[in-house]
């Protein structure tokens, strides 16, 4: 009996570990599977950037790489910089507006008692559930009335309008988490309310604000419908100057994709930048 037993314990274990054993190979499987899945359109992009012409419709990984794309790219044909300023205007000056307008916001509902406190907040919030396309016309007409349209300032005010109520959220939640018994400390201490802000909460909020920056910074530059519907000339933005490269044959897939990659750099770059307490603030956002 106690051979049979033993039998069957090495049986059993030896069960567990294949299956231990199964189930890390289909682990490693699935996490390849996700990596190929999200980086090889970027992967592709990247080569056919640096393509021929005679080479954009091969499989071809080895190739003689040309910078005559990007080169295509920033002449006259296409005039990218212009669309490249138009898109930095509207993001640099979105996020100074926003965040700050934000942050004030966000502290005035977290500390001060209001009426109809949950009522504004669900208003805020019910802001983003509207669909794009229904206020994309009333926008339209407002800013023919104000002569403004197709203008950075046009899009400058409907990103604000984007961007506010998802960072005054976002921005409150750190801010409920800070002590309040801190700022109370500092006021004591003769310092007044600005003060207060700027050199206690600001420190302590810190990863939940460049949070709301990134986010807000990603949504800015990434909008398409406002500008696609708001610009036709002037202020056209880079993700409506993408569906510029198309030709008499078709999509010039070599110089969208040298154009894709520019496109991408601001915000590879920001995300550089900012990494460090952007995961601070994704980890502390989740664990509270």
């Amino acid at each position: 009996m106690e051979l049979m037993d033993d039998v069957n314990r090495d049986k059993s274990s030896n069960r567990r570990a294949v299956m231990k054993v199964a189930s890390a190979v289909f682990e490693n499987i699935g996490v390849l599977l996700i990596v190929i899945f999200l980086f090889l359109p970027i992967f592709w992009m990247f080569l056919t950037a640096f393509k021929p012409a005679n080479e954009v419709y091969t499989l071809s990984v080895f190739f003689e790489p040309t910078l005559d794309n990007f080169r295509q790219v920033f002449g006259t044909n296409y005039n990218f910089g212009r669309f490249y300023a138009n898109s930095t205007i509207v993001v640099v000056v979105t996020l100074a507006i926003a965040i700050p307008v934000s942050v004030l916001a966000a502290y005035s509902i977290s500390r001060f008692n209001m009426p109809g406190k949950q009522l504004f907040m669900f208003a805020i919030l019910a802001t983003q559930f509207i669909p794009l396309i229904v206020n994309v016309i009333p926008f339209f007409m407002i800013f023919r009335n104000w002569g403004i349209l197709d203008t950075t300032l046009a899009l400058i005010i409907v990103n604000l309008g984007a961007t506010i109520p998802y960072a005054i959220w976002l921005i409150k939640g750190f801010i409920d988490n800070i002590p309040i018994g801190i700022e109370e400390a500092g006021l004591m201490d003769g310092a007044n309310r600005f003060e207060v802000i700027w050199h206690i909460l600001l420190p302590m909020a810190r990863p939940g604000i460049i949070t709301a920056t990134v986010f807000c910074f990603v949504i800015t530059w990434n909008e398409y419908m406002f500008a696609l519907i708001l610009t036709n000339q002037d202020a056209v933005t880079l993700p409506v100057a993408l569906s510029y490269f198309v030709g008499q044959d078709g999509v010039i897939w070599n110089e969208m994709a040298a154009a894709g990659m520019i496109y991408v750099i601001p915000t590879i770059v920001f995300m550089l930048i900012v990494r460090k307490q952007f995961v601070l603030g994704m980890s502390s956002g989740g664990l509270k």
